[in-house]
């Protein structure tokens, strides 16, 4: 298939000047108990650059986009859950001065140890896609002393191994990369006619693009979904299987990416995606026109 080309390894970036970690830990920074799904419903600005930090560190250990969007996912799940589990613990039935007193110490010792966390999650990544790079103990080790920490190997044993406890070893979780890849394969095979090439490599930015704004943007897909600009925390709570819905955010990439490639008729790319995802057309031009809206501002589409 002249398609299957198209996905083999990209060639790695030319090292660059390490990426700078993140200066605070917006997880850590919430001072109210929440529940893993309201964290994960309320995303702090701080989500943003922290998914840019992890997708530069993993450029710089030249590993594959696929490691990139696997490694965000495990962050993001054992953050939530581990933060969650840390704060139930913090002194239960205290005075809440006390349990305020505990917390704040507990943030800082999450604080101190979040960029090697981060490695755990980015190592955990590199085994799971396995036939591309595997970052090691001692290359982690050596990219985290360039970045000024003396950690020993010991330490990243442990983190690794707290990281795959707390997600119950639950880290081959589901990634956007791979949902957009693999409809980029069936729509290749299923009409030649697809520019499948020219389409990967916009998808790729435009997934990127979507994954690094991605709060902005699905803040704004809810607001149309409800048709209210001031969203309760219940609908967001609701919206929460939108935002983690990998094949919708697959459908609405490519759908954004083949209006971009100017690919007509762009509804049969909508009506193709929407008979292999399952995903309704409405949907698919909905979210890619909430993108398209992001990408070029003020325009109409």
């Amino acid at each position: 298939m002249a398609c299957a080309r198209v996905f083999g390894r990209p060639s790695l970036p030319a090292p660059a000047r390490a990426p700078r970690p993140p200066g605070s830990c917006a997880c850590a920074q919430t001072r109210n108990r929440a529940s893993p799904a309201s964290m994960r419903s309320s995303a702090p600005p701080f989500a943003s650059r922290l998914r840019e930090f992890v997708f530069r560190l993993c450029e710089q250990l030249g590993l594959h986009q696929v490691t990139r969007y696997q490694a965000v996912e495990i962050l993001d799940r054992f953050m939530i859950q581990y933060i969650d589990k840390l704060y139930s613990s913090t002194c239960p039935g205290s005075d809440k001065d006390t349990e305020k007193i505990d917390w704040i110490q507990m943030q800082i010792t999450i604080q101190e140890h979040f960029v090697l966390r981060i490695m755990s999650c980015v190592q955990i990544a590199s085994k799971i896609s396995f036939h591309y790079q595997i970052v090691d103990i001692s290359m982690a080790l050596k990219f985290l002393q360039s970045l000024g920490y003396s950690y020993k190997k010991e330490d990243l044993l442990n983190s690794e191994l707290l990281v795959l406890k707390t997600l119950s070893f639950q880290v081959n979780v589901p990634s956007p990369f791979t949902h957009t890849e693999i409809l980029l394969e069936v729509m290749g095979y299923n009409d030649p006619s697809v520019p499948v090439k020219p389409l990967h490599s916009i998808s790729l930015k435009v997934l990127m693009f979507v994954y690094l704004m991605r709060n902005t943007i699905y803040e704004n897909l809810l607001k149309i979904a409800i048709e209210n600009s001031t969203p309760t925390e219940l609908q967001r709570t609701k919206f929460l299987s939108v935002k983690e819905d990998c094949m919708l955010l697959a459908v609405g990439v490519i759908g954004t990416s083949a209006f971009i490639l100017n690919y007509t008729p762009w509804c049969k790319v909508v009506q193709q995606l929407a008979s292999i995802s399952g995903v309704t057309e409405e949907s698919i031009s909905e979210f890619s026109q909430v993108i398209l809206k992001h990408i070029f501002p003020g325009e109409n589409h």
